[in-house]
């Protein structure tokens, strides 16, 4: 769910003593020496003498290191996991775990953190979950130190990565997050229609906003009795998903994208994303859609599970879908209780914008405690974190774990599971699971890579909606403008208040409580909410960042 400066380049006393280390990287790629290196001959213990790209990291004596680990209700872990074992036999580093349930895992983090008793390693952490702990100095500025980390730097310049890492950097010109890094962007939500209905009706696939228009009245005509489109995804953001992709068609950004900013790259200056034309242009397309009675008014605020059982009582034949959920969810339902039935995910669907996408290659990743850097193995560490997270090897065994054991393989990314061993999609009748049994697929520790590693694990209807997404132009990245503490401060007094109203009225206008007649009226209203100050505070940020980094 759920975004570029440059820092001039700076020496490293410490990358000479690690000469097997790759090359560093140049200027804004995540490669940030410094004039005043810290001394880290004392913090050896345990490290690789020569550690490059494509090296086996092995410590150099048995490690321990502390991580909190996201439990997750779908695949709790468990001591007897393959994982665990394999991956001490391979690095000779062992985890000491401090579980925390997926539903505390943010509120626990942050009390940890605040009290200073986090873990060492505190991965799960998605870009901007790190900002409340950089003024505190209790989380590492990870960019002083990824010249340990020769696959992440590698990576970085290989994909083109700069601006993504630019663009997670605090006020100070570092940033506090390792991110999780892919080759390209993965899209994960549009549309799934019932096809055994279109076919039935003579209607096509839409591939454009205004045929999806065309195909629910045509729908609506046929069953007068049924919204055609009801929805989900709608907690704690109403129209989470919907508004996300429909907004990147129109040439804004909505629902779990949101946020009160938006670079507007022809002017070069940031604008307020709900007040932008786009942003009204995409709530009249809703309005037509609501007021021709195509789309079930609970579309927004209704639970998932309702939603479903609309689509399986055969009382709506549209709704929001990711790859996952058509397969585990719609498509293995209906074919339990609707003879003949099928559905299919759309690449989405093509508005006012063209055929664009709107993603980041930056995953969910890794705070570091300032604490690891007073440990005497501090850089061994910094180097199993990037063989493990980084490395393509260390990526392919957190994902599919040992080959001939969890998987097969017939050459570079082609994978496969072994048979009686189930991985999302594949073998999904399998009595064992690659996450439940083995501890692989862990999104603690999978997450990120190259493209053929990611898609690896796809169902066909991933594939080709993936590979079509792929197709498209992919929007820039948004400029760093990190703002400072006090700066931040006010910011944030103003932000929940102006998000808070633009969330109201997207729903009064889409559902045709508040007239779009009144979208002036409605801008005053931001405004007299500080709207202006706001955007001003964030361009403020972005030209002294522009200024100070080059």
């Amino acid at each position: 769910m759920n975004n570029t400066g440059q820092l001039s380049r700076r020496s490293l006393l410490a990358a000479a003593a690690f000469a097997g280390l790759t090359t560093l990287v140049g200027c804004g790629s995540g490669d940030d020496s410094s004039d005043d290196p810290k001394d880290l001959s004392k913090k050896e213990v345990g490290a690789m003498k020569k550690y490059g790209v494509g090296d086996q990291f092995k410590a150099t004596k048995p490690l321990t290191f502390s991580l909190l680990h996201l439990d997750s209700p779908v695949y709790p872990p468990k001591k007897s996991w393959l994982f665990w074992k394999e991956l001490t036999k391979r690095t000779g580093v062992t985890f000491k775990t401090t579980g925390v349930p997926y539903s505390d895992y943010e509120k626990k983090r942050g009390l940890l953190i605040g009290a200073g008793d986090a873990p060492f390693l505190i991965p799960k952490t998605y870009p901007g979950q790190e900002i409340p702990f950089v003024a505190s100095g209790a989380i590492l500025p990870v960019s002083e130190y990824v010249h340990l980390m020769p696959n992440f730097q590698d990576k970085v310049k290989k994909w083109g990565l700069e601006g993504d890492i630019d663009s997670i950097r605090q006020a100070d010109g570092k940033y506090y997050l390792l991110p999780g890094i892919h080759e390209k962007v993965k899209v994960g939500y549009s549309l799934a229609l019932r096809t055994d209905i279109l076919e039935k009706e003579g209607l096509d696939l839409p591939t454009t906003w205004d045929e999806v228009h065309q195909v629910l009245k045509a729908l609506k005509e046929a069953y007068p009795k049924v919204y055609p489109f009801s929805d989900r995804w709608n907690q704690p953001e109403p129209g989470g998903a919907l508004l996300n992709f429909l907004a990147q068609s129109f040439g804004t950004k909505g629902g779990w994208g949101y946020n009160n900013y938006y670079f507007d790259s022809k002017a070069q200056k940031f604008i307020f994303t709900g007040a932008m034309d786009e942003y009204r242009q995409m709530l009249e397309y809703l309005n037509k859609l609501v007021s021709d009675g195509l789309v079930d008014p609970e579309s927004f605020t209704q639970s998932d599970d309702q939603a479903k059982q609309k689509l399986l009582a055969g009382k709506s034949f549209v709704i929001s879908a990711n790859p996952q959920v058509l397969a585990d969810e719609y498509r293995f339902n209906l074919e339990k209780q609707v003879k003949g039935s099928s559905i299919a995910i759309i690449p989405v669907p093509i508005g006012p914008a063209g055929p664009v996408v709107r993603g980041t290659r930056l995953e969910n990743g890794m705070m570091i405690s300032s604490k690891a850097l007073e440990s005497e193995n501090f850089v061994a560490m910094m180097q199993f974190v990037d063989w493990l997270w980084y490395s393509d090897a260390g990526q392919e065994f957190a994902k599919w774990g040992v080959k001939d054991v969890t998987y097969t393989s017939s050459g570079p990314g082609k994978y496969a599971p072994k048979d009686g061993i189930k991985v999302q999609a594949i073998n999904p009748d399998a009595k064992k699971d690659i996450q439940k049994d083995y501890g692989f697929s862990n999104g603690v520790f999978a997450y990120g890579g190259n493209w053929s590693l990611v898609s690896s694990s796809f169902a066909d209807d991933e594939k080709e909606f993936e590979d079509s997404m792929a197709q498209r132009k992919l929007l820039p990245i948004e400029p760093a403008h990190p703002l400072k503490a006090s700066e931040q401060e006010q910011a944030t007094l103003w932000e929940t208040p102006l998000r808070d109203h633009v969330r109201q009225n997207t729903l009064k206008f889409a559902l045709g409580k508040r007239k779009l007649s009144e979208w002036d009226a409605y801008v005053a209203e931001l405004k007299a909410k500080n709207m202006q100050q706001f955007i001003d505070l964030h361009n403020k940020a972005y030209e002294r960042f522009k200024k100070e980094n080059g």
